[in-house]
Parts: structure tokens; sequence; C-alpha cells
């Protein structure tokens, strides 16, 4: 995904010349009449259209328009420029993602498929194509092969390519069972075989989501872009309402006084464009739009705006602890034998109990019984049975005739000793105690019943982690850590790492009561999972972020798939969602504070000839009336396309509170709104007097 992004990121030459002629397309009716601030500045250009047209035939005919069409023409053509600006902003927001969607498409191919008639390689083998397969299917992919759909890994384990989507070079492992099972059509099998169960039909695949949802013109528009769009059309309707009134009042002023001119269609049209909130109405798709794209050039797949902007207004953010907060990989350092026990015969133990667990984890009890004890005899085949890990028993470990060896976390040890009629020494929990409280994972070791002693498994927490749940803290974001360690170890890598609380032994119903819990306090909660025992809670939480390495369970129930499967991506797209909700914000506080200064330069220009003592509110000294109506025109038109780069790429997003925030936003675009037409304003006019326009 890297390598498709890289080429769209800026804002080359053709996108450019695409979106210059998307703009014009965008000039129908029919799309002008989504957008209810736009539309009223495209009625608004064909009515001043329609009287140039009447002021150039009056004039062929020995009579005059309302205004002299010279007038008429350069203030219609200039709105007609701030109906294209507007468009060139959505189309080039759109385009990006769109040329996004293209590099998608290009790397998704019918192939040909191995449907098997049972779950089995030796099964009998129907060769079709992709795009026959259905939900339910079963095929077999070798190496070398195309994996033809979206599914899960029932039989066999492989290595895969997915660099057609990630966009990383590195493969990765997909085995049946488990939390990596789940595979992506496109990608490719680099080894060994895998029987797969195909999980979407043709046109349903994770493929074909995200080319729909990169699509920036498929973008349904969120909540708030809702909320605000209507508070920009009720201000537009009130400028026109005001604005329809002032003519009537205009004409009677000048009958009552018995000397002035009333105001002209062609200045009330420009009074009514300058006023009305046109350079937010212009770029409020493209923010959204870009929103969208930010997050997919992180890598990560939002199935609607609605996601992206729910990112920025989190109040909690719920974080695993192992590859997270933490590196994971936890490796077994020591090994702490009860009083009366060898240390040889606890690593031995630990050895038996960790042959056949394939997590970091276990292979670091191994090699680390390997190296204090030496290489111990080989199990014979079928000697052993190994009794693998569940998160109800938490324990894992073997059964060897009459041997029963198992390790586990202090509490589920404890329960599994109980129950055959042994406890737990007070010596052997005092070491499990103290190596939590330095931040280490204690595993009791068994047999029968009789604990053998601890396995001592430390965890580093990532650097720079705490400085970013400080960040957090800063924006009013709560951080709670999830784990599964007992409540020592828990805190110990809470107070290390700095976050706000934790939740402990934590089991899929625990985390999503947490989430409810949280909720019901009206706050709203991310959290990220790629297991299927993530899936209710991933369902429950407001920003869901799934790992594109977990199952399909966790990918269909979040509403954000991260393709480099990085856990920590949540902190990024919680950022990302803040960022696209802070530009709107100041966006929007930069254009109403701009029709402000407006309002100077027009209005006591628009009524100079009907109050000649207006003149006096010329405080800016523009050269004539219609030079400062003209001037303000050009100005709102021109300020919309300084202003796209900023609602693209976004404003530079700081950690600060909602306060802080608030205050910086109107002093930065609410002054800075103020100021720059005033500048401006008076920089076109006198640009006019110099080309002679004034």
């Amino acid at each position: 995904m890297t390598s498709h992004t890289h080429a769209v990121r800026g804002f080359d030459r053709e996108l450019l010349l695409k979106a210059a002629m998307d703009a014009f397309r965008k000039l129908s009716p029919r799309m002008q009449f989504r957008n209810p601030v736009m539309f009223v500045v495209f009625v608004c250009s064909v009515l001043t259209t329609a009287l140039w047209i009447q002021a150039c035939w009056l004039q062929a005919h020995a009579g005059h328009g309302e205004a002299p069409a010279s007038f008429i023409f350069w203030v219609g053509l200039w709105l007609w420029f701030t109906l294209l600006f507007a468009n060139f902003a959505e189309a080039l927001a759109e385009g990006r993602g769109k040329a996004q969607a293209d590099a998608l498409r290009s790397s998704r191919r019918d192939v040909v498929a191995k449907k098997l008639a049972q779950p089995k390689r030796d099964a009998a083998i129907s060769v079709i194509s992709s795009a026959d397969l259905r939900t339910g299917d079963l095929v077999l992919v070798e190496a070398g092969d195309i994996i033809p759909g979206d599914g899960e890994a029932v039989v066999g384990a492989a290595s895969v390519n997915e660099s057609a989507i990630t966009g990383e070079s590195a493969p990765v492992i997909r085995e049946a069972g488990g939390d990596r099972s789940a595979v992506t059509g496109g990608t490719q099998l680099l080894s060994d075989w895998l029987v797969v169960r195909i999980t979407s039909d043709p046109g349903e695949t994770f493929l074909d989501r995200m080319i729909a949802m990169v699509e920036g013109s498929k973008r349904r528009k969120t909540p708030n872009e809702i909320a605000l769009t209507i508070l920009l059309a009720k201000f537009t309707l009130i400028f026109l309402l005001a604005c329809a009134t002032l003519l009537p009042y205009s004409i009677y002023s000048v009958q009552a006084a018995g000397s002035g001119h009333p105001i002209t269609l062609t200045v009330l049209i420009a009074l009514l464009v300058c006023l009305i909130p046109t350079t937010i109405g212009a770029l409020l798709s493209a923010i959204g739009i870009a929103g969208m794209d930010r997050m997919i050039r992180a890598n990560v797949i939002a199935t609607s705006g609605r996601a992206v902007e729910a990112a920025g207004d989190v109040d909690v953010l719920l974080l695993d602890k192992t590859g997270t907060i933490t590196l994971g990989n936890r490796q077994a350092v020591a090994f702490h034998a009860a009083p009366g026990i060898a240390e040889g015969v606890l690593a031995e133990a630990a050895r038996l109990a960790s042959l056949a667990d394939e997590t970091p984890e276990g292979r670091s009890i191994v090699v680390l019984a390997g190296e204090g004890f030496g290489p111990c005899d080989a199990v014979p085949p079928g000697a052993a049975q190994f009794v693998p890990f569940t998160a109800q028993t938490r324990m894992s470990g073997v059964d060897m005739g009459e041997r029963h060896i198992r390790k586990g976390a202090i509490d589920a040890v404890e329960r599994h000793l109980a129950a055959r009629g042994g406890s737990l020494p007070p010596a052997v929990k005092r070491i499990a105690e103290e190596i939590a409280r330095r931040g280490a994972t204690p595993l009791i070791v068994t047999e029968g019943a009789r604990a053998l002693g601890v396995i001592e498994l430390k965890d580093i927490v990532k650097s720079g982690i705490k400085e970013r749940f400080a960040e957090m803290r800063r924006m009013g974001i709560k951080t709670i850590m999830i784990t599964g360690d007992n409540p020592l170890t828990a805190a110990a890598i809470a107070a290390e790492a700095g976050v706000d609380d934790f939740l402990a032994e934590a089991t899929p119903e625990a985390k999503l009561k947490l989430i409810r819990d949280i909720q019901s306090e009206n706050r709203l909660v991310a959290m990220c999972g790629d297991g299927t025992n993530d899936a209710p809670a991933l369902a429950q939480a407001d920003v869901a972020v799934a790992m594109n390495t977990g199952t399909q369970a966790a990918k269909e129930a979040g509403n954000m798939v991260d393709l480099d499967s990085n856990p920590t991506k949540l902190i990024e797209v919680v950022e990302i969602g803040k960022q696209m909700l802070i530009t709107r914000g100041a966006l929007t506080t930069f254009s109403i504070s701009n029709d402000i200064a407006k309002y100077f330069a027009i209005i006591p220009a628009a009524f100079a000839t009907t109050y000649p003592a207006l003149n006096a509110l010329n405080v800016m000294h523009l050269a004539t009336p219609r030079s400062a109506i003209l001037s303000a025109v050009i100005f709102n038109a021109l300020i919309i396309m300084f202003l796209i780069p900023l609602a693209l790429k976004g404003v530079k997003y700081r950690a600060l509170g909602a306060a802080a925030l608030l205050r910086r936003n109107l002093l930065v675009y609410g002054l800075g709104g103020i100021v720059a037409p005033f500048l401006g304003i008076k920089l076109v006019d006198m640009l006019l007097v110099l080309v002679g326009l004034s």
C-alpha cells in the first residue's frame, strides 16, 4: 500500500489537470444543489451572466443596463471563478482518493482457483475461475499461487506475500486456527500450502471494499459535517432574505430623499456572495475527503468518514499491553524454584510444558532451559499429550503418562491445584508477587498437585510511549491498558508506561463490560484488536481498529483496518481524526470572521450612491465604489484557492486541550480571518487601479 500511495501524496501535474477538468464538470446544477452555499453562488452566477447579456443588448441598441456591461462582466466572471475554485478543491481531494483506488484496482485480477470437495489437500479438485467462487467454498492454494479470494485458512500453514495490500515486502505466516488465519484475495503464497474457506462473494472482497472506501465521490457526509452544512445553509438563508429586502428599501430611500440612485441587482448579488460563508462552504467537502485520504496514507482503511470523525472525538483509548505498550515477545529470564525443589527439575518441567508452545514466550522458556541445564532427552512420539493455552483456563502444559505438568498465571494455577487437592505454597506466592512488582510476569509451574516454582518473563515498555500517553492526557483522552496479566504485574507496567488506568486479567466479557460502562457515561471509546475473542469489544467500540493480520471476525467487527497490523497505530488514528476536526473548525472560524471584514469593504461601496454619507466608512480608502465591490468579489474567490493546500494537508496537529485549542483557533484563524480581507481587498483594489478597471 505504501508504494501505491507514494505517487499520489503530492499535487502532481496530471492530478491537477484532471481536477481542473472535473471542476468544470461539477458545474452542473444537479451537483451544485448538494451544497446549499455554493448552489446560491451558482444561481447568482447565472443571474449575473443574464444581466450582462441584457446590458450588452441594450448597449447595442443605444440603451444601457442597470450597470455598465464591463462591470457586470467582471463581477459575473469572478463569481464563476468562485464556483470553479470550490469545485477544484473537491475534485483535487477526490482525485487523490481515486488515484489510490486505481492503483488498488490494478492489483486485482481474475485467477484460477483449485476448488476442493472436502477440507483436505488430497481431496478432489475442480479448476474454476476465482469469479465463480462463493462464500463457503474450499480452495487449495499452493506455493506460487495467488489466493483467489478473501478467506480463512482451515488446514495448513504457509508464508504469504501481502505486499500488494500492505506495501511491506516481508512475508507473513498464515496458519489454520488462532488469530492469524485470515488471508486476503490477490496476495501470493510463497511456500507450503493452505486449504482456504472463502468468506466473501466476488465484488465483496476486502480489496473491493478498500476501493469503494477510498473513492471520495462515494463518501457519505459525517454527522458533524451535516450539522455544519445545515448551519451554513441557515446563515445563507438569513443573508439572502436580508439582501432581498435591500433593493425595495434602497428604492424607497431614493424616492423619499429625491436624490441618489438605488442599488443595482449586480451589486446586491456581489454583496450576497461576499457575505455568505462561501470559504468554508467551498472547502467543507474537501476537508472531509482529505481526512479519509490521510487515514489511507497511514495505511488504515476506514469504512466511512463517520469512523474518522469519531476518532477525532474519542475520550478513552483502550490499548493492549503486549505489542502496543510493550515490545511484546516476552522472554524468559530466570527460573525461581520452590523450597526443596532443584532448579534443574523446575527447568526440565517448564521445558516439557513449553515444547508445543509456539509463542515467543514458550520458545524462550525452551531456550533458557537449554542454555542453563543443557539439552534434555527428546520426547518419544505419542508419549506426550500437549494441553494448549486457552483464554478460559489461562494455562498450558503436557500430560506424559502419570505426569501432569502445567504452567500458567497465579490465580489459574491456584484453582488447578485446589481441584487436585493441593495448594500454592506461600513461599512460591511471595516469589511470584515480587516478580510482578518488578513489572515482570510470573508463570507458576506445577506437576500434579505440587508447585515446582516460578518462571520470570520480562516485557519491555516501548521507547517514547510514555510521552505519547502524556500527549493524549493533554488532549483530554484517558488511556487504559488491557492485559491478561495479574493485577500486580499490570500495575507495574501501567506505572512505567504512564497510562491512566488498567484492566488486568482481561477476558472478552470484561473488555465488553468496560466499554459499555464507559459509553454509559456518554464518552467515546477507541480500541484495537486482532483475534476472534476481540470481535465483541470491537463491535461495541466507537472506533474499532482491526489488524489486517487478524481474523476475519475481527476485521468485520471493526470500522477500520490497519494494513500494517501495528497496534500503536490507534494513537495515530486518533491524531488524524482530531486533525480533521481541528481543520474544519479552524477554517470555519476563518470563514465567518472573514465575512465580518468584508462588510467594511462592500457595504459602504454598495450604498454610496444611495447614501453618500456612507463614504465616511470607507476605512480602506478604496478607489471607487465599483472597484471596492469588484475587489471584494475577487478576494472572495482567490482566498478559496489559497486555502486549498491547508484544507487538504490539514491544520498542524498539536496536543492541546479543548480550551487551549479554541483560544489558539480564535487568535490565529479568527484574527487572521479579520485581518486578511483588509490587506487582500486593498491590494486587489490597487491592482485594479493599475490595470484601469476601477
